[in-house]
């Protein structure tokens, strides 16, 4: 990478770190206190966050396209100035459908500068180097949750839950938004590869049965993640342990997940992505079957998040890796984003599954649920990753 690049992708990093705080990673960690304040219940709620990540997943090729044509340095700028408007305005909505055409909107703004469109970004300006920068940019970025957590549990019992929500807005719209226009301005001074034209790429990889596998497992491992990040205090706090560890416990997501991506980022190229994979969704499982054992020894929960955490941190960086290794590079946004519409609505699904089997079957059917997830995933990835492909 030119020095323009490496400052721009830094520069991109901390926006996300930021960014993901207010559109993601606030509403689990101040669901108790939402549930308390709005008196709604929790399938009510969780149908906002549901709904925004459906109209993602809707958009997210289209933004796949608009990047492969050159266009997503805009996408870069402007959706994060819409996350401000709709993060600061989930702390003034008074009814349900308010909330829920907030999350819509806010799922626009997603599409256009969270993981999926960074990363394709990256593809398209660093070509072969684009795995070092999507590593650095998950090494910083991946400490959201751990940063929110806490934060939102301080702000939130401050300010309230919705309260809490413009500090959100705000920390976004004086850190994100001048880092991303400050990123896309470096980024462009760099060499962006000229790839083929994309028309037909999209097309050839749909009829490819790797496409659909690649799809497969990390909707799983995505929908297993999901529930158990939505759901994390009031699971953990079930198993034994208090509110306060539970939020400590859920604080650690962020720096296990940098665990898992710094043992990539040091096994270089003698770390194959088939290695990664296996062995990354081989620790989700591993934690699912902790997280069931956590019952008679709770201080469990601690092993469950380190060992999840790292499995899904190098989850996050491999599907853009085997999309493009398997797959190839031509249209690579519009391919990238067509595989990331599995995995999106997992995670929108993720909220409303897990409160259905809280409140209709118990916490003894989500853990059930998130072993089972888990094991397919595995399954599933040990047919695929049988392809041969390049680390």
């Amino acid at each position: 990478m030119t020095r323009d690049q490496r400052h721009a992708v830094w520069a991109l990093a901390l926006g996300l770190l930021v960014i993901y705080a207010g559109v993601f990673y606030a509403y689990p960690a101040m669901l108790p206190d939402l549930l308390a304040e709005t008196g709604w219940s929790k399938a009510t709620l969780a149908f906002g966050p549901t709904l925004g990540s459906l109209v993602m997943a809707a958009l997210t090729p289209f933004t796949g396209r608009l990047v492969d044509r050159g266009l997503g340095a805009g996408l870069m700028i402007w959706t994060p100035v819409l996350a401000v408007a709709c993060v600061g305005a989930l702390g003034f909505v008074r009814e349900p459908w308010q909330w829920w055409a907030v999350w819509a909107l806010m799922g626009v703004a997603q599409a256009g500068c969270l993981y999926e469109s960074t990363f394709a970004m990256l593809a398209r300006h660093l070509g072969p180097n684009a795995r070092e920068g999507i590593t650095r940019i998950t090494l910083v970025a991946g400490l959201s949750g751990t940063m929110t957590f806490p934060l939102g549990h301080y702000l939130a019992g401050a300010l309230g839950g919705q309260g809490a929500y413009p500090v959100f807005a705000l920390m976004t719209l004086v850190i994100t938004v001048p880092l991303n226009l400050y990123a896309m301005k470096r980024l462009g001074r760099g060499e962006s590869p000229r790839h083929e034209a994309a028309q037909g790429a999209l097309r050839a990889a749909l009829a490819r049965w790797e496409f659909w596998g690649i799809a497969g497992i990390f909707a799983l491992i995505w929908l297993d993640h999901g529930i158990l990040l939505t759901y994390i205090l009031p699971l953990f706090e079930e198993r034994g342990v208090s509110r306060e560890a539970a939020a400590f416990a859920a604080a650690c997501l962020g720096p296990a997940q940098l665990v898992g991506r710094l043992v990539l980022m040091v096994g270089g190229g003698r770390v194959t992505n088939r290695a990664a994979t296996r062995v990354s969704v081989l620790a989700v499982a591993l934690a699912g079957g902790l997280l069931i054992l956590a019952g008679a020894a709770p201080m469990l929960v601690f092993v469950v998040v380190a060992v999840q955490g790292a499995g899904v941190g190098l989850m996050s960086i491999m599907r853009p890796m085997l999309i493009a290794e398997v797959l190839g590079r031509r249209g690579f946004g519009a391919v990238s984003g067509a595989s990331a519409v599995s995995p999106i609505l997992a995670s929108a699904a993720a909220p409303s599954l897990g409160a259905v089997l809280l409140d209709g079957f118990g916490t003894g059917a989500v853990y059930a649920a998130l072993l089972g997830f888990a094991l397919a995933a595995l399954v599933l990835a040990v047919v695929v990753t049988r392809v041969r492909v390049e680390g």
